[in-house]
């Protein structure tokens, strides 16, 4: 007898299991926008440089103006990720990121998420189970890529009567 592992679902009926993902798949976010309030605030606590901290500080710096930390632009992220269309049935569990930061997001930016599915794959060993690995853009208003993130997931397989 083989025991299933497969942790139930936390979304709803509608949510994707790895027998429901494609390479080449497609996702989209909600919107998020970023006050200068919230930026100074998230630097503040984690992230204290000038540069995140006040206009007058960040002004010569080198981002000449004020900039959201990168961990902050990774935080909003996560948030729109998991408020996103994208509904991996038992969570969005990684297993390895890959994080770049091409330009500073900014107070007033509106970002957004686009979500492509890279790969599926099945595990050799559990094969109730494997991985998907997303790339995924944080975009701002003008389409300008504030954060560029490749990020592979544990997804399950759909359980029998699920």
């Amino acid at each position: 007898m083989t025991l299933d592992t497969t942790p139930g679902p936390i979304w709803s009926d509608d949510a994707l299991w790895l027998d429901d993902f494609a390479e080449g798949m497609t996702f989209r976010s909600g919107e998020y926008e970023v006050t200068e309030e919230e930026l100074v605030e998230f630097a503040t606590h984690y992230d204290p440089q000038g540069f995140h901290l006040g206009e007058e500080q960040a002004r010569g710096s080198f981002f000449g103006g004020l900039a959201a930390s990168g961990w902050h632009t990774a935080a909003i992220t996560m948030r729109l990720l998991v408020t996103s269309e994208l509904r991996v049935a038992t969570g969005l569990i990684g297993t390895d990121i890959t994080l770049k930061w091409p330009s500073a997001t900014r107070p007033g930016d509106v970002l957004h998420l686009e979500i492509t599915v890279d790969s599926v794959s099945r595990s050799a060993s559990r094969p109730n189970r494997g991985s998907v690995v997303f790339s995924y853009d944080t975009l701002n208003q003008h389409g300008e890529v504030r954060q560029h993130t490749t990020a592979r997931v544990v997804a399950w397989s759909r359980p029998a009567g699920a």
